[in-house]
Parts: C-alpha cells; sequence; structure tokens
C-alpha cells in the first residue's frame, strides 16, 4: 500500500507528490493492495473449490450448461435458478458459445421458419393455445382442432428425440450419466420447462397467461387487415420477432412455456426416455401449467384485443363505402349497356344478341377480406 508519510506529503504539497511517487508506483502499490484483499476473499470464502456446472432452462432442446464460480458473471444473474437462462451460456472450460439473447433468437427465428413452411397449408398453426382461441372466437372450423393438435404433437416429441439423439453424449457427459431432473446435475429442463424456486405454483400460473396473453393479442394485431397489420409476406419474420421479444423481456422467470404443444409431448418424451415419473411430479406438479394456463392466456388475449382494439377500428363505414362503390359501378355499367343496345335497335331494327351472352357482367368487390391464419 501507499506509506503514510508519502499520503501526508502529497497531501500538503502537490511538488511532494510528484517527486516521492511516479504515475507506474501508485498503480502498483494500489494493485498489490487489491490482490491482498482478493485472497483474503477467497479464502474467507472458501471460493478455490473448482467450478460447479450448473444446467439451464432453455427453450426448445438448446443444451447448454454454466459456470456456478463465484467469479462468473452467471452467478449473479441467477443461473442457479431452474427455467432461468443466465447472461453467459458456457461450455466445458468456460468458453463462451452463446447468451441469453441467443437463445431467444434461435427459438424466434425457428418460429419463423416454420411459419414460411406451413403457412400457405395450415396457417401455420403451432400453438395449441392459439388454435383453440382461433375456434373459440368463430375463426376455425373446430374440425380442424384436433388435427391440428395431434400434428403439433408429433412435431415437438419427433423434435425432442431428435435432440436427445444429438446430444446423448453431452447429456450423459454433463450429469454423470444419471438423468435427473433437479438439482445441480439436471438435465431434463432442457427439453420442458420447470417451475423455479423463487416461485410458486400460481404466480408461475399467472406468469405463463400473461405471456400468452400477449403473444396472442400481438398476431391478432399482425394479421388483422382492417388495422395496421405486418405488410404483406413480413408476417412470419414479424411473428418471429414478437417471439423474440416475449422471451427476452418476460422469459426469465418460468422459461416461457406460451404454447402447450412446446411443452407436455417434450416432457412425455423425458418420461420414457429415462428421466421417469419426477418430470410430472418436480415444482409441485408443474407439469399442467404449461398446458393450461396458456390456453386461458391466449382466449384472455384475444378477448381484450376484439373488445378494446377490435371493436374501436371504423370497419363498418368501410364497407359501406365499398358497398357504394360496387352499386355505383353496377349503374354505370347498366347505362352503358341500355345506350349501346338503344343505337344498335336504331341501326338495325332485328338486332341479335347471343342467348349465352350477358348484357351486364358481376362487378368483383374492391377490397375482399382474408382470413389469414398465422402461428
Amino acid at each position: 500500500m501507499v506509506p503514510a508519510e508519502h499520503l501526508a506529503e502529497g497531501a500538503g504539497s502537490r511538488q511532494g507528490w510528484d517527486c516521492d511517487l511516479s504515475l507506474g508506483t501508485v498503480l502498483e502499490e494500489v494493485t498489490v493492495g487489491l490482490s491482498e484483499h482478493l485472497n483474503t476473499w477467497k479464502t474467507k470464502h472458501g471460493s478455490s473449490r473448482q467450478a460447479e456446472a450448473v444446467p439451464l432452462q432453455l427453450p426448445d432442446g438448446l443444451l447448454a450448461c454454466a459456470s456456478a464460480d463465484p467469479r462468473s458473471l452467471a452467478e449473479g444473474d441467477g443461473a442457479r435458478v431452474p427455467g432461468r437462462v443466465p447472461e453467459h451460456v458456457r461450455h466445458d472450460g468456460g468458453q463462451k458459445f452463446g447468451s441469453f439473447l441467443a437463445v431467444n433468437l434461435g427459438f424466434g427465428f425457428g418460429v419463423t421458419m416454420g411459419v414460411h413452411v406451413a403457412g400457405n397449408i395450415s396457417g401455420a398453426h403451432m400453438n395449441a393455445a392459439v388454435s383453440f382461441t382461433a375456434c373459440a372466437l368463430g375463426r376455425m372450423s373446430w374440425k380442424k382442432f384436433p388435427v391440428y393438435v395431434l400434428g403439433q404433437f408429433l412435431g415437438s416429441f419427433t423434435a425432442a428425440a431428435t435432440i436427445y439423439s444429438l446430444f446423448y453424449t453431452a447429456i450423459l457427459h454433463f450429469s454423470g450419466g444419471h438423468l435427473a431432473v433437479t438439482g445441480p446435475t439436471a438435465t431434463a429442463n432442457i427439453f420442458a420447462t420447470y417451475l423455479p424456486d423463487h416461485m410458486t405454483l400460481w404466480w408461475g400460473f399467472l406468469n405463463e397467461v400473461v405471456l400468452t396473453g400477449m403473444l396472442q393479442l400481438c398476431l391478432l394485431a399482425i394479421t388483422d387487415k382492417e388495422n395496421n397489420p405486418a405488410l404483406p409476406g413480413t408476417q412470419a419474420l414479424v411473428t418471429g420477432i414478437l417471439v423474440v421479444i416475449i422471451g427476452a423481456s418476460l422469459g426469465m422467470n418460468t422459461g416461457y412455456a406460451i404454447n402447450p404443444s412446446r411443452d407436455l409431448p417434450p416432457r412425455f418424451f423425458t418420461f420414457i426416455a429415462g428421466w421417469g415419473k419426477q418430470v410430472f411430479r418436480a415444482g409441485e406438479n408443474w407439469w399442467w401449467v404449461p398446458v393450461v394456463a396458456p390456453i386461458v392466456g391466449a382466449y384472455l388475449g384475444g378477448i381484450v384485443y376484439l373488445v378494446f382494439i377490435g371493436s374501436g377500428i371504423p370497419r363498418e363505414p368501410q364497407e359501406s363505402e365499398d358497398s357504394a362503390m360496387n352499386e355505383e359501378h353496377r349503374i354505370t355499367t347498366l347505362s352503358k349497356t341500355s345506350a349501346h343496345l338503344s343505337v344498335t335497335s336504331h341501326l338495325d331494327p332485328v338486332s341479335r344478341v347471343p342467348a349465352n351472352t350477358s348484357s351486364v357482367q358481376p362487378v368483383p368487390p374492391v377490397n375482399g377480406s382474408i382470413l389469414l391464419e398465422s402461428f
């Protein structure tokens, strides 16, 4: 440390400070002092132990582990809390392989690719909660609902099996050959969400309701042609960005299931793959919350949009204006046709009009309403 006499001399005389101590000497003394304090703290808190690997709650089959050493930045960001992704995602040796934002980007743009693949086939229904809401609000037939949900469940189950096959050796290496649901070597949370220790069951339920409600409300806004929809061809990208925003800002608590189809089938896969019944018992029997809460939230989000936003959009005046335009166009067509027939009758009293030719052509509507199903 800096000698007391030098400090006193420096306080009394700026010239004395400059003469007795150079900048390099000061920095060296301060560094030595900080090192001594750091070593004392390490000895007191026992931080010389080996860094402990902690599994992360990542959406849809993303595997990583985090360093739980007290010096790690992930420690202060909730790395030990199941269902929360720490700031830095690490692999063996502490090397960075990603971040919390990267996890959400992968999830969101995965949804974007799904919309591109199935958009013109089924409307890209990948979320059972959104499909249920579409039926409940009368925007889709209930006959399609079980078919869509079956396809979603089969796809999610297959995805979980694929992830398990690709990362099988990494999972066994990390867990030491024991497939655990909870604890420091838990790996079941790679495939499904689990209730974190700092939350109660019903608080987690409310969390999923709110997040899924926001998802449904924004989806209706994106696809509402009478409001301010996404530009044609950009719906898939905007939907993916929406998922990224929800995850990055509000997904840290429960891992933001927001979709029964992305949580229940992978959970069932872990049950038959070796994790056992604990996947349904952990977290105060948390398994049913990611199934029920998103459905409730999506329906409430749809009602909120229709009541508070959709009802305020001037839809009927627009339809009346369109009808008036169509009627005016039809009258104009009739007038021109009548004038043409009069001239023809004057020149040729025996004018013939083919029986299969209609004098008045039907006029298509100016602005057609197309129902767009998405996500």
